[in-house]
């Protein structure tokens, strides 16, 4: 079976964004693949003391190695945007504000406005097996089991996006270790073939910040001394941790293609299955497992394994799991393989680390771009080939640069993902290269000028915006791929319009775009100027009705974002004689006056909670919680902090 057009089981990848070690972006992994990158590096000293649990012959209490993949700026997070107070997004596991924000990339990415996706049946299925960040406030004691660690639950790592979007499908944490969020697109895609789900988000989220699972692991000899992982090779010690957050947007591939949508890959398949009593321990891998999983996967995709072209492996560089993997991906994969066509494996933890839970959602998303650009890259560390095995009998190539997919006749590049589960528990997805998108229309000109229209949160964001379209439109910039009238319409008609912070400019060319962004100039007379005075004054505009239809969506330049760095323990400066402005700032929501609600300016039941306990440390007082219900404006609350700050001194 070659294609899948009709067939509704199929689901189209539409969307990704992730959050990788050296990658802030699918664009950015991409690169970093093809220039065959060690993205893993030292263990930043907010995470823990690398160097005092440092030990490279294991002993007790002992960490092999000092470093890790880690991804840069992992406190960094726009509260504002998210609706959230400063002292709620320092409380917050970064975990849940970087999936926040991962989810938001990537339904911009599939040009889907989240604001259109409010109230429908979406699922989101994450997959995680870490809570550090509640873990460490726990270990204060019981100064750090405050109320509002009830949002650091795992639970509300997908509560937290379907609420946030409004969306009423399953919202489920998935937890089967290292196979977690493998397996969180297998249960997403059978959300969608079963019609309980119209859309589904599929993640991976998982920030290393505590030293514990990485002291068990050395104790038990699975951990990389030098913090490398080193797929198929005799010198493979164990993996090295890494932080990664992904999340892909699925959508049955009928649907996708009636809605108009951009689509990266195609999932064909998949099968998760557990190893039962086939090893001689749950902790152990068995080989009798993974042929299981591999060949459910195949029939389920309708595909036969020999016509396959890559597999991202698991690929952890674990002595014991590596040698599994590749005789089963041999057996499986390998049978009536043309000898001229060796089947092509790789593994992205080489390159990043092995992101646990998330490391599934990253191989899946290398995967889609090796297949959307017709290349393998390199897989790195790879100096001596194991030699337990007999590679010149396997039909398989782990390949040391970066490598063309197979030239193929009268069918489209195939792949397939893998990952296991310390819980034994195996997946697999299949995946084929999408059809090649309509030829687009003459990228010069819009037969007329067409009008682009841009919002934000804020004043700074939307000059943030306006300067990254400037870089979009230049002659070397991503959009000179793009006409004039797709980029137009992408960005009237698949990106959500913020109120208060608008612009809009015309033009008939990508350089007149350009200069009238950068001039800030409207269109001066005619329908185009009634068009942006309406949009820029903050009025509803029936894009499709006032732009017409049949373009097609193009990736445009996403919301900007307006991060600060947010931690436990490393708050706003406190005001020395101010206690109320304290309070509101650290608390508040939007911005507030005296006659504000506190409920309207998001001080709510949770938040005063916090309150209660940061006014006793900071005044030495009992605080009344009653005292502070009963307070219903930001007056009020002003004159009850200032008696509280007189009889403190």
């Amino acid at each position: 079976m070659n294609s899948c057009e009709a067939d509704a089981r199929c689901v189209a990848v539409i969307g990704m964004a992730c959050r990788l070690p050296g990658a802030s972006g699918a664009g950015e992994l991409w690169e970093l693949l093809l220039d065959g990158a060690d993205a893993t590096g030292e263990t930043p000293a907010e995470r823990y003391d690398a160097g005092a649990l440092h030990s490279a012959q294991g002993a007790p209490g002992g960490i092999t190695a000092r470093r890790a993949g880690y991804v840069a700026g992992a406190g960094e997070f726009d509260a504002a945007f998210f609706g959230m107070s400063e002292a709620e997004a320092a409380q917050l596991d970064p975990q849940q504000r970087l999936l926040l924000t991962t989810a938001w990339e990537a339904l911009e990415d599939a040009g889907l406005p989240p604001s259109r996706l409010a109230g429908t049946r979406t699922g989101v299925f994450v997959g995680n097996a870490r809570s550090d960040y509640l873990e460490n406030a726990l270990r204060q004691g019981a100064d750090g089991a405050d109320a509002a660690q009830l949002g650091n639950f795992r639970s509300l790592l997908p509560a937290r996006v379907s609420h946030f979007f409004d969306l009423r499908g399953p919202s489920v944490v998935v937890d089967t270790a290292c196979s977690s969020s493998l397996v969180a697109v297998h249960q997403a895609v059978q959300s969608l073939r079963a019609g309980e789900s119209p859309l589904a988000l599929a993640a991976g989220v998982n920030l290393v910040l505590r030293p514990d699972e990485a002291i068990v692991m050395s104790q038990a000899g699975g951990h990389s001394h030098d913090g490398r992982s080193r797929f198929g090779d005799a010198a493979a010690d164990g993996h090295a941790p890494a932080d990664a957050v992904g999340v892909v947007v699925l959508k049955r591939l009928d649907q996708a293609i009636a809605d108009g949508d951009r689509i990266r890959a195609v999932i064909r398949g998949s099968a998760v299955g557990n190893d039962g009593r086939t090893s001689d321990s749950v902790l152990n891998p068995s080989l009798q497992g993974q042929l299981d999983v591999l060949r459910w996967a195949y029939e389920d995709a309708g595909v036969d394994p020999a016509d396959v072209d890559y597999v991202e492996a698991h690929g952890s560089g674990s002595p014991a799991l590596d040698p599994l993997e590749l005789t089963a991906l041999g057996e499986v994969l390998g049978a009536g393989r043309p000898a001229d066509r060796p089947l092509l494996v790789g593994s992205v933890k080489t390159n990043i680390g092995h992101g646990e839970a998330g490391g599934g959602i990253a191989g899946l998303i290398k995967t889609v771009l090796c297949l959307e650009h017709g290349r393998v890259p390199a897989s790195i560390n790879l100096s001596t080939p194991r030699p337990d095995l007999d590679w010149d009998a396997l039909p398989l190539r782990i390949p040391g640069e970066v490598h063309d997919l197979p030239e193929r006749t009268g069918r489209r590049a195939l792949a397939g993902v893998s990952a296991q589960g310390s819980a034994a528990l195996n997946a697999h997805v299949v995946l084929a290269e999408a059809a090649p998108p309509a030829p687009a229309e003459d990228t010069g000109t819009a037969a007329g000028p067409c009008v682009l229209a841009l919002s934000a949160r804020s004043a700074e964001a939307l000059a943030d915006l306006a300067a990254a379209y400037v870089r979009y439109l230049a002659p070397d910039g991503a959009g000179a791929a793009h006409s004039v009238r797709d980029i137009c319409h992408s960005a009237a008609l698949r990106r959500d319009h913020h109120t208060g912070h608008r612009l809009a400019v015309a033009g008939e060319t990508h350089a007149e775009l350009a200069a009238a962004l950068m001039a800030r100039t409207p269109p001066a007379e005619g329908p185009l100027a009634d068009l942006a005075a309406a949009y820029t004054a903050g009025e509803d505009v029936d894009w499709e009705a006032a732009l017409g239809k049949g373009a097609r969506y193009v990736p445009v330049p996403g919301n900007p974002w307006r991060t600060r760095r947010y931690w436990a323990g490393e708050r706003a400066a406190e005001p020395a004689d101010d206690l109320a402005q304290w309070v509101l700032t650290e608390h508040a929501r939007t911005s507030f006056e005296d006659g504000s609600t506190l409920t309207d300016i998001g001080i709510d039941s949770l938040a005063k909670l916090r309150i209660v306990v940061d006014l006793a440390k900071r005044t030495g007082q009992d605080v009344d919680p009653e005292e502070l219900g009963g307070l219903r404006t930001v007056g009020e609350l002003r004159a009850w902090t200032r008696s509280l700050q007189a009889a403190t001194r």
